[in-house]
């Protein structure tokens, strides 16, 4: 059995219910949902969360709430990880084996049942890979980044690197925030790490990436599904 579980409390700071606040229209956390059962390589779609109006909604989208997450799991300091090894301990505990599983947040309305079904894919390709995770490819080289002193002030965050040319640098990703696929056995061993030698990236396209932390990021990741909606309407219009 492959399962998606979705990490969604309610304490959210910068956007307050963020993970229920109406996107487009529909909750946040309905994208996610739709996008893993439409995927057909998830089994069972699970919310882990100690809030019940989120899992209320949860449930009415086609999403599992089989537990209430424990309040010590919910405040601003607990990891991802340890998360999703609660919910595959206690589905184990259950006689529920879980083969792979896939973390998903609950702000990735810009994910599609592709992505999810290519990167099982390529993380089943490879029996020494514990993860395959989403990513991006930073628009600008990292290395030629500036940083302001108090005074305001600029100097280069790294000297030798800011007289370089851009094509001359390596190229740098950053965690895309939108799936994590993993055998259930790597996410239960503490020393294994979503980002090491045993992971690859799945690389997303930068129009399909958008951190949704602030107002304007919510504002910038509407237009930006609204385009994704219309390029997906076009191509189904060629197609037919």
């Amino acid at each position: 059995m492959n399962v998606a579980i979705i990490p969604a409390r309610g304490g959210s700071k910068r956007i307050p219910r963020k993970n229920i606040k109406l996107f487009c229209g529909e909750p946040m956390i309905s994208y996610p949902i739709k996008t893993a059962l439409q995927s057909g390589c998830i089994d069972r779609v699970i919310v882990s969360t100690e809030d019940e109006e989120i899992a209320s909604i949860a449930r009415s989208y086609g999403a599992e709430t089989p537990f209430v997450r424990p309040k010590e799991l919910a405040d601003d300091y607990t990891g991802t990880t340890t998360i999703i090894r609660h919910a595959l301990n206690w589905l184990s505990e259950q006689q529920q084996a879980v083969e792979f599983a896939c973390c998903l947040y609950a702000t990735t309305p810009l994910l599609l049942p592709h992505d999810l079904q290519a990167g099982l894919k390529q993380l089943k390709a490879n029996d020494e890979l514990d993860f395959i995770f989403s990513a991006a490819r930073f628009s600008f080289p990292i290395q030629r980044a500036l940083l302001q002193d108090v005074d305001g002030g600029v100097r280069p965050f790294d000297v030798e690197s800011i007289k370089m040319r851009s094509q001359d640098l390596a190229e740098t990703f950053h965690d895309a925030g939108q799936f994590y696929w993993g055998k259930t056995s790597s996410w239960l061993q503490p020393d294994r790490t979503i980002f090491g030698p045993r992971s690859r990236m799945f690389v997303l396209p930068d129009h399909r990436v958008q951190d949704i932390d602030t107002p304007n990021d919510w504002h910038r990741a509407e237009v930006l599904y609204q385009l994704l909606q219309q390029e997906q309407h076009n191509a189904d219009t060629v197609s037919g």
